[in-house]
Protein backbone atom coordinates (compact mmCIF):
# COMPACT_ATOMS: atom_id res chain seq x y z
CA UNK A 1 0.00 0.00 0.00
CA UNK A 2 2.67 2.28 0.80
CA UNK A 3 4.80 1.41 -2.55
CA UNK A 4 1.30 2.26 -4.68
CA UNK A 5 0.80 5.94 -2.47
CA UNK A 6 4.46 7.08 -3.13
CA UNK A 7 4.10 5.74 -6.84
CA UNK A 8 1.25 7.65 -7.18
CA UNK A 9 2.70 10.76 -5.71
CA UNK A 10 5.28 10.84 -7.91
CA UNK A 11 3.44 10.15 -10.86
CA UNK A 12 1.30 12.96 -9.68
CA UNK A 13 3.84 15.24 -9.57
CA UNK A 14 5.89 14.13 -12.61
CA UNK A 15 2.70 15.22 -14.25
CA UNK A 16 2.11 18.60 -12.75
CA UNK A 17 5.64 19.54 -13.31
CA UNK A 18 5.57 18.69 -17.22
CA UNK A 19 2.27 20.42 -17.59
CA UNK A 20 3.70 23.57 -16.36
CA UNK A 21 6.85 23.48 -18.12
CA UNK A 22 4.58 22.61 -21.25
CA UNK A 23 2.41 25.78 -20.61
CA UNK A 24 5.34 27.83 -19.97
CA UNK A 25 6.88 27.14 -22.97
CA UNK A 26 3.94 28.10 -24.86
CA UNK A 27 3.70 31.65 -23.70
CA UNK A 28 4.53 33.04 -26.62
CA UNK A 29 1.95 31.77 -29.07
CA UNK A 30 -1.05 32.29 -26.03
CA UNK A 31 -2.49 35.46 -28.09
CA UNK A 32 -1.39 37.10 -31.05
CA UNK A 33 -0.69 40.50 -28.99
CA UNK A 34 1.81 38.59 -27.00
CA UNK A 35 3.43 36.78 -29.94
CA UNK A 36 3.32 40.50 -31.73
CA UNK A 37 4.92 41.75 -28.47
CA UNK A 38 7.88 39.62 -28.30
CA UNK A 39 9.59 41.37 -31.13
CA UNK A 40 11.87 44.03 -31.45
CA UNK A 41 9.98 47.69 -32.23
CA UNK A 42 10.94 49.29 -35.52
CA UNK A 43 13.95 51.82 -35.08
CA UNK A 44 13.39 55.40 -34.99
CA UNK A 45 16.77 56.25 -37.26
CA UNK A 46 18.30 57.84 -34.41
CA UNK A 47 21.61 56.52 -32.67
CA UNK A 48 22.23 57.06 -29.15
CA UNK A 49 23.75 54.33 -27.65
CA UNK A 50 27.50 53.52 -28.02
CA UNK A 51 28.40 49.41 -27.27
CA UNK A 52 31.45 47.68 -26.27
CA UNK A 53 31.07 44.26 -28.33
CA UNK A 54 32.67 41.13 -26.41
CA UNK A 55 33.83 38.72 -28.23
CA UNK A 56 35.51 35.80 -26.44
CA UNK A 57 37.17 33.51 -28.19
CA UNK A 58 39.76 30.31 -27.47
CA UNK A 59 40.30 27.97 -30.25
CA UNK A 60 38.40 30.03 -32.67
CA UNK A 61 40.47 30.57 -35.38
CA UNK A 62 38.07 28.65 -37.61
CA UNK A 63 35.61 30.67 -37.05
CA UNK A 64 36.11 33.70 -35.07
CA UNK A 65 37.31 35.99 -38.82
CA UNK A 66 34.04 35.40 -40.21
CA UNK A 67 32.14 36.60 -36.88
CA UNK A 68 34.69 39.79 -37.16
CA UNK A 69 33.51 40.64 -40.40
CA UNK A 70 29.74 39.98 -39.52
CA UNK A 71 30.25 42.32 -36.57
CA UNK A 72 31.99 45.24 -38.79
CA UNK A 73 28.84 45.04 -41.25
CA UNK A 74 26.49 46.65 -38.52
CA UNK A 75 24.94 49.26 -39.65
CA UNK A 76 25.13 51.39 -36.29
CA UNK A 77 28.21 53.68 -36.65
CA UNK A 78 29.33 54.42 -32.79
CA UNK A 79 30.67 50.74 -31.34
CA UNK A 80 33.76 48.99 -31.09
CA UNK A 81 34.75 44.87 -31.10
CA UNK A 82 37.05 43.83 -27.84
CA UNK A 83 37.95 40.37 -29.31
CA UNK A 84 39.40 38.63 -26.07
CA UNK A 85 42.36 35.52 -26.62
CA UNK A 86 44.48 33.74 -24.03
CA UNK A 87 47.81 34.00 -24.01
CA UNK A 88 48.36 30.23 -24.70
CA UNK A 89 45.79 30.39 -28.06
CA UNK A 90 48.58 31.74 -30.60
CA UNK A 91 46.36 30.35 -33.93
CA UNK A 92 43.00 32.65 -32.00
CA UNK A 93 45.59 35.08 -31.47
CA UNK A 94 46.63 35.54 -34.85
CA UNK A 95 43.49 35.41 -36.21
CA UNK A 96 42.31 38.61 -33.87
CA UNK A 97 45.24 40.25 -34.78
CA UNK A 98 44.72 40.48 -38.62
CA UNK A 99 41.56 41.61 -38.32
CA UNK A 100 42.63 44.57 -35.20
CA UNK A 101 45.17 45.60 -38.26
CA UNK A 102 42.71 45.93 -40.77
CA UNK A 103 40.26 48.30 -38.80
CA UNK A 104 40.64 50.22 -35.84
CA UNK A 105 37.46 48.89 -34.50
CA UNK A 106 38.56 45.76 -33.20
CA UNK A 107 40.66 45.59 -30.35
CA UNK A 108 42.31 42.40 -28.78
CA UNK A 109 42.66 41.80 -24.84
CA UNK A 110 44.69 39.33 -24.06
CA UNK A 111 43.84 37.46 -21.39
CA UNK A 112 46.45 35.73 -18.87
CA UNK A 113 44.98 33.93 -16.53
CA UNK A 114 46.35 30.59 -15.67
CA UNK A 115 43.13 28.89 -15.73
CA UNK A 116 40.89 29.92 -18.30
CA UNK A 117 36.82 30.35 -19.06
CA UNK A 118 34.61 33.03 -20.32
CA UNK A 119 33.70 34.84 -17.97
CA UNK A 120 37.14 35.32 -16.19
CA UNK A 121 37.89 36.51 -20.19
CA UNK A 122 35.22 39.23 -20.12
CA UNK A 123 36.11 39.85 -16.64
CA UNK A 124 39.38 41.14 -18.26
CA UNK A 125 38.19 43.04 -21.14
CA UNK A 126 35.46 44.89 -19.37
CA UNK A 127 37.66 47.81 -18.00
CA UNK A 128 38.62 48.71 -21.43
CA UNK A 129 35.09 48.72 -22.53
CA UNK A 130 34.57 53.04 -23.72
CA UNK A 131 30.84 52.43 -24.47
CA UNK A 132 27.69 52.84 -22.60
CA UNK A 133 26.45 49.96 -23.14
CA UNK A 134 28.01 46.48 -22.99
CA UNK A 135 27.10 43.11 -25.71
CA UNK A 136 28.38 39.31 -25.50
CA UNK A 137 28.88 37.69 -28.55
CA UNK A 138 30.27 34.00 -29.34
CA UNK A 139 33.23 33.56 -31.50
CA UNK A 140 31.04 31.62 -33.86
CA UNK A 141 27.64 33.87 -34.33
CA UNK A 142 26.65 35.20 -37.41
CA UNK A 143 25.17 38.72 -36.18
CA UNK A 144 22.34 40.46 -38.00
CA UNK A 145 23.66 44.00 -39.39
CA UNK A 146 20.46 45.57 -38.22
CA UNK A 147 20.77 43.94 -34.30
CA UNK A 148 22.35 46.85 -32.78
CA UNK A 149 20.11 49.50 -34.47
CA UNK A 150 16.97 47.74 -33.34
CA UNK A 151 18.76 47.20 -29.84
CA UNK A 152 19.95 50.74 -29.80
CA UNK A 153 16.17 51.43 -30.23
CA UNK A 154 15.30 49.21 -27.24
CA UNK A 155 17.34 50.42 -24.48
CA UNK A 156 16.04 54.26 -25.37
CA UNK A 157 12.35 53.52 -25.64
CA UNK A 158 11.82 50.90 -22.60
CA UNK A 159 14.24 52.31 -20.21
CA UNK A 160 16.28 48.59 -20.14
CA UNK A 161 19.07 48.31 -18.12
CA UNK A 162 19.15 44.61 -19.94
CA UNK A 163 18.12 43.80 -23.10
CA UNK A 164 18.60 40.13 -24.60
CA UNK A 165 18.23 39.57 -28.11
CA UNK A 166 17.15 36.22 -30.05
CA UNK A 167 20.01 33.32 -30.56
CA UNK A 168 18.99 30.53 -32.78
CA UNK A 169 20.51 27.01 -33.85
CA UNK A 170 20.04 26.86 -37.82
CA UNK A 171 21.69 23.54 -38.83
CA UNK A 172 18.21 21.19 -38.03
CA UNK A 173 19.27 18.74 -40.28
CA UNK A 174 22.75 17.97 -39.34
CA UNK A 175 21.59 14.76 -37.29
CA UNK A 176 18.96 13.55 -35.17
CA UNK A 177 19.60 15.40 -32.13
CA UNK A 178 20.76 18.42 -33.69
CA UNK A 179 16.77 18.81 -34.63
CA UNK A 180 15.87 18.79 -31.14
CA UNK A 181 18.43 21.00 -29.80
CA UNK A 182 17.52 23.75 -32.61
CA UNK A 183 13.48 23.12 -31.40
CA UNK A 184 14.96 23.75 -27.71
CA UNK A 185 16.12 27.42 -28.59
CA UNK A 186 13.42 28.23 -30.65
CA UNK A 187 11.20 27.57 -27.58
CA UNK A 188 13.55 29.03 -24.98
CA UNK A 189 14.58 32.35 -26.59
CA UNK A 190 10.98 32.85 -28.97
CA UNK A 191 8.58 32.24 -25.67
CA UNK A 192 9.87 31.31 -22.29
CA UNK A 193 12.37 33.91 -21.74
CA UNK A 194 10.26 36.66 -22.51
CA UNK A 195 8.08 34.61 -19.63
CA UNK A 196 10.65 34.86 -17.08
CA UNK A 197 11.24 38.46 -17.93
CA UNK A 198 7.32 39.43 -17.70
CA UNK A 199 7.50 37.77 -14.31
CA UNK A 200 10.95 39.47 -13.18
CA UNK A 201 13.29 36.86 -13.28
CA UNK A 202 15.36 35.97 -15.68
CA UNK A 203 18.51 33.58 -16.41
CA UNK A 204 20.04 35.56 -19.08
CA UNK A 205 21.27 33.68 -22.65
CA UNK A 206 25.05 33.30 -23.12
CA UNK A 207 25.48 35.54 -25.87
CA UNK A 208 23.79 38.32 -27.88
CA UNK A 209 22.92 39.80 -24.65
CA UNK A 210 23.61 43.52 -23.93
CA UNK A 211 23.69 45.38 -20.22
CA UNK A 212 24.18 48.85 -19.56
CA UNK A 213 28.47 49.46 -18.55
CA UNK A 214 27.41 51.04 -15.22
CA UNK A 215 25.05 48.87 -14.38
CA UNK A 216 27.49 45.87 -15.03
CA UNK A 217 30.63 47.64 -13.76
CA UNK A 218 27.85 47.90 -10.36
CA UNK A 219 27.30 44.33 -10.26
CA UNK A 220 31.02 43.54 -10.59
CA UNK A 221 31.22 41.81 -13.65
CA UNK A 222 30.40 38.23 -14.52
CA UNK A 223 30.88 35.39 -11.76
CA UNK A 224 34.75 34.04 -12.39
CA UNK A 225 33.82 30.41 -11.24
CA UNK A 226 30.30 29.90 -12.18
CA UNK A 227 29.88 27.38 -15.26
CA UNK A 228 26.76 29.16 -15.95
CA UNK A 229 27.86 33.23 -15.63
CA UNK A 230 24.61 34.03 -18.01
CA UNK A 231 22.83 32.70 -15.98
CA UNK A 232 24.35 34.34 -12.63
CA UNK A 233 24.22 37.46 -13.97
CA UNK A 234 20.48 37.49 -14.99
CA UNK A 235 19.50 36.32 -11.37
CA UNK A 236 21.74 38.54 -9.71
CA UNK A 237 20.34 41.78 -11.89
CA UNK A 238 16.98 40.47 -11.43
CA UNK A 239 17.60 40.21 -7.92
CA UNK A 240 18.54 43.46 -7.74
CA UNK A 241 15.31 45.16 -9.75
CA UNK A 242 16.81 45.80 -13.03
CA UNK A 243 14.53 45.59 -15.81
CA UNK A 244 15.08 43.40 -18.66
CA UNK A 245 13.85 43.38 -22.05
CA UNK A 246 13.37 40.48 -24.26
CA UNK A 247 13.09 40.52 -27.90
CA UNK A 248 12.87 37.76 -30.42
CA UNK A 249 12.77 38.59 -34.16
CA UNK A 250 13.30 35.84 -36.68
CA UNK A 251 15.14 38.45 -39.18
CA UNK A 252 17.19 39.63 -36.14
CA UNK A 253 18.44 36.53 -34.56
CA UNK A 254 22.11 35.57 -33.90
CA UNK A 255 22.71 31.99 -35.67
CA UNK A 256 24.63 29.49 -34.05
CA UNK A 257 25.70 25.97 -34.77
CA UNK A 258 24.43 22.85 -32.62
CA UNK A 259 27.61 21.14 -30.67
CA UNK A 260 29.00 18.61 -33.35
CA UNK A 261 28.59 15.75 -31.66
CA UNK A 262 26.56 13.69 -29.11
CA UNK A 263 29.48 14.45 -26.28
CA UNK A 264 30.16 17.46 -27.32
CA UNK A 265 26.15 18.17 -26.51
CA UNK A 266 26.69 16.13 -23.86
CA UNK A 267 29.14 17.99 -21.81
CA UNK A 268 27.57 21.08 -23.01
CA UNK A 269 24.54 20.43 -21.50
CA UNK A 270 26.42 19.31 -18.04
CA UNK A 271 28.36 22.74 -17.98
CA UNK A 272 24.89 24.45 -17.96
CA UNK A 273 23.20 22.03 -15.84
CA UNK A 274 25.61 22.22 -13.15
CA UNK A 275 25.92 26.37 -13.60
CA UNK A 276 22.52 26.49 -12.36
CA UNK A 277 23.08 24.15 -9.80
CA UNK A 278 25.55 26.36 -8.38
CA UNK A 279 23.47 29.71 -8.95
CA UNK A 280 20.73 28.40 -6.81
CA UNK A 281 23.43 27.35 -4.40
CA UNK A 282 24.60 31.13 -4.49
CA UNK A 283 20.73 31.88 -2.95
CA UNK A 284 21.07 35.64 -4.60
CA UNK A 285 17.29 34.20 -5.54
CA UNK A 286 16.30 34.71 -2.13
CA UNK A 287 16.31 38.55 -2.45
CA UNK A 288 13.68 38.81 -5.33
CA UNK A 289 10.86 40.56 -3.23
CA UNK A 290 7.94 38.49 -4.53
CA UNK A 291 7.40 35.20 -3.21
CA UNK A 292 6.08 33.79 -6.80
CA UNK A 293 9.50 34.80 -8.09
CA UNK A 294 11.18 33.28 -5.78
CA UNK A 295 8.72 30.14 -6.14
CA UNK A 296 9.67 30.53 -10.50
CA UNK A 297 13.65 30.56 -9.32
CA UNK A 298 13.68 27.90 -7.24
CA UNK A 299 11.75 25.36 -10.06
CA UNK A 300 14.05 26.96 -12.62
CA UNK A 301 17.56 26.63 -10.80
CA UNK A 302 16.49 22.68 -9.44
CA UNK A 303 15.71 21.47 -13.25
CA UNK A 304 19.12 19.75 -13.44
CA UNK A 305 17.85 17.70 -10.11
CA UNK A 306 14.73 17.44 -11.00
CA UNK A 307 15.55 15.93 -14.59
CA UNK A 308 18.30 13.93 -12.94
CA UNK A 309 15.80 12.03 -10.85
CA UNK A 310 13.11 11.80 -13.43
CA UNK A 311 15.83 9.56 -15.49
CA UNK A 312 15.63 7.72 -12.24
CA UNK A 313 12.08 7.14 -11.76
CA UNK A 314 10.00 7.33 -14.90
CA UNK A 315 11.73 3.72 -16.16
CA UNK A 316 10.87 2.74 -12.05
CA UNK A 317 7.43 3.57 -12.84
CA UNK A 318 6.88 2.38 -16.05
CA UNK A 319 8.16 -0.94 -14.88
CA UNK A 320 6.20 -0.98 -11.53
CA UNK A 321 3.00 0.03 -13.88
CA UNK A 322 3.98 -3.56 -16.02
CA UNK A 323 5.40 -5.99 -13.82
CA UNK A 324 4.25 -5.41 -10.47
CA UNK A 325 0.71 -6.18 -8.63
CA UNK A 326 -0.30 -2.59 -7.95
CA UNK A 327 -4.59 -1.52 -7.97
CA UNK A 328 -5.72 -0.49 -11.63
CA UNK A 329 -6.06 3.19 -10.34
CA UNK A 330 -2.46 3.40 -9.22
CA UNK A 331 -1.36 1.92 -12.60
CA UNK A 332 -3.22 4.39 -14.49
CA UNK A 333 -1.63 7.41 -12.52
CA UNK A 334 1.42 5.89 -13.70
CA UNK A 335 1.09 6.70 -16.83
CA UNK A 336 -0.30 10.15 -16.75
CA UNK A 337 3.30 11.77 -17.41
CA UNK A 338 2.30 10.28 -20.80
CA UNK A 339 0.13 12.14 -21.42
CA UNK A 340 2.22 15.40 -21.37
CA UNK A 341 4.87 14.00 -23.52
CA UNK A 342 2.08 13.15 -26.07
CA UNK A 343 1.01 16.64 -26.28
CA UNK A 344 4.23 18.18 -25.95
CA UNK A 345 5.12 15.84 -28.70
CA UNK A 346 1.74 17.82 -30.53
CA UNK A 347 3.23 21.10 -29.68
CA UNK A 348 6.88 20.09 -30.95
CA UNK A 349 5.54 19.33 -34.36
CA UNK A 350 3.30 22.08 -35.04
CA UNK A 351 6.71 24.19 -33.13
CA UNK A 352 9.10 23.30 -36.08
CA UNK A 353 6.52 23.81 -38.97
CA UNK A 354 6.47 27.01 -37.35
CA UNK A 355 10.35 27.05 -36.97
CA UNK A 356 11.10 26.15 -40.88
CA UNK A 357 8.58 28.75 -41.76
CA UNK A 358 10.35 31.95 -39.98
CA UNK A 359 13.70 30.92 -41.31
CA UNK A 360 12.58 29.60 -44.79
CA UNK A 361 13.75 25.91 -44.43
CA UNK A 362 12.48 23.30 -45.86
CA UNK A 363 11.00 21.05 -43.22
CA UNK A 364 10.37 17.42 -44.26
CA UNK A 365 8.51 14.28 -43.73
CA UNK A 366 11.56 12.40 -42.26
CA UNK A 367 12.23 15.57 -39.85
CA UNK A 368 9.15 15.58 -38.45
CA UNK A 369 9.69 11.34 -37.69
CA UNK A 370 12.92 12.08 -36.76
CA UNK A 371 11.36 14.04 -34.50
CA UNK A 372 9.26 12.04 -32.85
CA UNK A 373 11.55 9.16 -32.78
CA UNK A 374 14.18 10.61 -31.19
CA UNK A 375 12.24 12.19 -28.42
CA UNK A 376 12.65 9.75 -25.83
CA UNK A 377 16.91 9.19 -26.95
CA UNK A 378 16.45 13.03 -26.34
CA UNK A 379 15.73 12.93 -22.76
CA UNK A 380 17.55 10.09 -22.22
CA UNK A 381 20.94 12.09 -22.87
CA UNK A 382 18.99 15.38 -21.13
CA UNK A 383 18.81 13.02 -18.10
CA UNK A 384 22.15 11.87 -18.15
CA UNK A 385 23.58 15.04 -18.31
CA UNK A 386 21.74 16.67 -15.82
CA UNK A 387 22.89 13.36 -13.64
CA UNK A 388 26.46 13.93 -14.64
CA UNK A 389 26.02 17.56 -13.44
CA UNK A 390 24.73 16.93 -9.93
CA UNK A 391 27.52 14.16 -9.63
CA UNK A 392 30.36 16.50 -10.74
CA UNK A 393 28.84 19.51 -8.60
CA UNK A 394 28.60 16.90 -5.18
CA UNK A 395 32.68 16.24 -6.12
CA UNK A 396 33.34 19.70 -6.56
CA UNK A 397 34.66 19.30 -10.04
CA UNK A 398 34.26 22.64 -11.57
CA UNK A 399 36.58 22.67 -14.79
CA UNK A 400 35.39 24.34 -17.94
CA UNK A 401 34.49 21.89 -20.42
CA UNK A 402 34.81 23.74 -23.78
CA UNK A 403 32.55 23.27 -26.43
CA UNK A 404 33.87 23.12 -29.77
CA UNK A 405 32.73 25.24 -33.11
CA UNK A 406 33.27 24.37 -36.86
CA UNK A 407 30.97 26.64 -38.71
CA UNK A 408 28.39 24.26 -39.63
CA UNK A 409 25.95 27.02 -40.00
CA UNK A 410 28.65 28.45 -42.30
CA UNK A 411 29.67 26.20 -44.40
CA UNK A 412 28.35 25.98 -48.18
CA UNK A 413 28.26 22.19 -49.18
CA UNK A 414 26.00 22.34 -51.94
CA UNK A 415 23.43 24.48 -53.79
CA UNK A 416 20.17 23.48 -55.50
CA UNK A 417 18.67 27.65 -55.35
CA UNK A 418 20.16 30.88 -54.06
CA UNK A 419 19.52 34.53 -53.83
CA UNK A 420 21.89 37.74 -53.46
CA UNK A 421 20.93 39.58 -50.22
CA UNK A 422 23.45 43.02 -49.31
CA UNK A 423 26.22 43.75 -50.80
CA UNK A 424 29.35 41.93 -49.60
CA UNK A 425 27.32 38.75 -48.51
CA UNK A 426 25.93 35.91 -50.86
CA UNK A 427 23.54 33.31 -49.60
CA UNK A 428 23.99 29.40 -50.58
CA UNK A 429 21.58 26.76 -49.68
CA UNK A 430 23.32 23.83 -48.51
CA UNK A 431 23.01 20.33 -49.13
CA UNK A 432 24.69 17.05 -48.59
CA UNK A 433 25.49 15.23 -45.56
CA UNK A 434 26.64 17.54 -43.16
CA UNK A 435 23.91 20.49 -43.88
CA UNK A 436 23.72 23.38 -42.07
CA UNK A 437 20.74 25.08 -43.44
CA UNK A 438 18.22 25.07 -46.46
CA UNK A 439 20.17 28.74 -46.94
CA UNK A 440 22.93 30.41 -44.86
CA UNK A 441 24.20 33.61 -45.39
CA UNK A 442 28.24 33.83 -46.24
CA UNK A 443 30.59 36.30 -46.97
CA UNK A 444 31.44 36.93 -50.57
CA UNK A 445 35.40 35.82 -51.35
CA UNK A 446 37.51 34.66 -53.70
CA UNK A 447 34.83 31.69 -54.47
CA UNK A 448 32.79 34.65 -55.55
CA UNK A 449 34.48 37.13 -57.03
CA UNK A 450 33.94 40.47 -55.44
CA UNK A 451 36.08 43.76 -55.82
CA UNK A 452 37.76 44.15 -52.60
CA UNK A 453 37.03 40.38 -51.37
CA UNK A 454 39.82 39.35 -48.99
CA UNK A 455 41.36 35.97 -49.29
CA UNK A 456 41.70 35.49 -45.23
CA UNK A 457 37.80 35.30 -45.23
CA UNK A 458 38.11 32.71 -47.49
CA UNK A 459 40.76 30.66 -45.80
CA UNK A 460 38.59 31.23 -42.78
CA UNK A 461 35.92 29.49 -44.43
CA UNK A 462 38.03 26.80 -45.83
CA UNK A 463 39.52 26.01 -42.58
CA UNK A 464 35.87 25.52 -40.70
CA UNK A 465 35.31 23.44 -43.14
CA UNK A 466 38.41 21.82 -42.43
CA UNK A 467 38.20 21.36 -39.12
CA UNK A 468 35.01 19.45 -38.72
CA UNK A 469 34.83 16.74 -37.37
CA UNK A 470 38.51 17.01 -36.24
CA UNK A 471 38.32 18.66 -32.83
CA UNK A 472 37.15 17.40 -29.60
CA UNK A 473 36.00 19.26 -26.19
CA UNK A 474 39.06 20.29 -24.08
CA UNK A 475 39.14 21.70 -20.67
CA UNK A 476 39.68 25.54 -21.04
Amino acid sequence: MLASVFIAVVSLALFWMAAFTLWWQMHAWRTPEVLASTRFSSPDGGEHVSFSLLLPARHEQAVLDHTIRRLLESSHTDFEIIVIVGHDDPDTTEVARRAEARDPRVRVVVDTHGKKNKPKAMNTALPHCRGEVVGVFDAEDQVHPELLAHVDHAFRTTGADVVQGGVQLINFHSSWYSLRNCLEYFFWFRSRLHLHAQKGFIPLGGNTVFVRTDVLREADGWDPDCLAEDCDLGVRLSSTGKKVVVAYDSDMVTKEETPGSLMSLLKQRTRWNQGFLQVYRKKDWKQLPGFGQRLLARYTLMTPYLQAISGVIIPLNVAVALFLDVPVGIAFITFLPAVTAFVTFVFELVGLHDFGKQYGLRVRFVHYLKLVVGGPFYQVLLAGAAVRAVWREQRGRDDWELTSHVGAHLTDTGADTGTVPATGAVTLPVTGTVPAADAVTLPVTGAVPATGADPGEAAATEAAAASRGSREDVPA
